[in-house]
């Protein structure tokens, strides 16, 4: 290995060490603000209570008993059913806890298949200057539909169920995480180790692997923290619609959807899922407020 490589390679792992340290320090200002810190360790609880829904739900969240529909929370004839009971009888709480594996799960792989896709494809139009006209003007194509339309379209192909949804909101992401990896990228092949490699004979493969994605993740991983809120959202309203989850699985937007028939008589079934929704979006925007704000050099002025 020539002394040129050898250099190159250590400039790149110091940046990537920098890049490193900056992500630490990132956390460390998050943490020091007390919102930012509050929806982080409530977004931690809830996605550890979703993952051990199956250990710590009270009842099995689809066993029916009429006797106790619309069951009141915390009521006489069923003091173990802490948020009440829907319209056949089934705990509110065990559903909603099953209902956060389903909601999160599908924002999680939607954001991390999009955000894949669109890094790729933000990378590439950075890298590859004959490319980069033709990506964007895909990703603007993709910008002026509104995302709901995505879902409708999916699904009259595909038919309703959580696949469909994962794929339409996949599809939603891409768009955003690509202009910012192609932003990020951009700023990267302005360095002098790029053109280094070049001069010492390295690949495009092995250019843009080692060097180019290797400095630009840590941004385009913290920006697709930022897109887990506004997925939730759209698929839950998607679900509202009768696009996603179909009974009996347990989902927050299909059990709104629900219980809205029931408002007048059971509000509990319909808004507690609701509220899930709103504190889970909640949480995320305001942690995504915080990475933004403590990535933003002029915000930290």
């Amino acid at each position: 290995m020539t002394d040129a490589t050898l250099s190159l390679q250590s400039e790149s792992d110091q940046r990537a060490i920098a890049a490193i340290r900056r992500k630490n320090a990132v956390w460390r200002r998050i943490l020091s603000d007390p919102a930012a810190a509050a929806a982080a360790i409530f977004l931690f609880v809830i996605v550890a209570a979703a993952i051990l829904a199956p250990l710590i739900a009270p009842h099995d969240p689809y066993a029916s008993n009429m006797r106790l529909r619309f069951c009141k929370p915390l009521a006489d004839r069923c003091p173990t059913f802490l948020l009440g009971a829907d319209n056949q009888g089934r705990d509110m709480l065990s559903r909603i806890l099953f209902g956060l594996r389903a909601t999160l799960g599908m924002g999680v792989i939607a954001v991390a298949v999009g955000g894949g896709l669109g890094a790729l494809i933000g990378l590439s139009a950075a890298y590859f200057k004959r490319l980069d006209t033709p990506l964007m003007r895909l990703v603007d194509v993709l910008l002026s539909f509104p995302s709901i339309l995505f879902g409708l379209a999916i699904a009259a192909v595909l038919g309703t169920g959580l696949f469909s949804l994962v794929i339409a909101l996949s599809v939603a992401a891409v768009p955003s995480i690509a202009r910012i990896a192609r932003g990020a990228a951009q700023s990267i092949m302005q360095q002098e180790y790029m053109e280094a490699g070049r001069a010492v004979g390295l690949g495009d493969g092995a250019l843009i692997w080692r060097y180019l994605a290797r400095n630009c993740w840590p941004t385009i991983l913290i920006y697709m923290t930022l897109q887990l809120g506004q997925a939730i959202l759209l698929g839950a309203a998607l679900s509202f619609l009768g696009l996603g989850a179909q009974p009996p699985t347990a989902e927050l937007g299909s059990m709104a959807a629900d219980g809205r028939k029931f408002l007048q008589i059971a509000p509990n079934v319909s808004t507690f899922p609701c509220a899930a929704i709103f504190l889970v979006v909640l949480a995320f925007n305001v942690l995504g407020d915080a990475l933004r704000d403590a990535l933003d050099p002029k915000l930290r002025q």
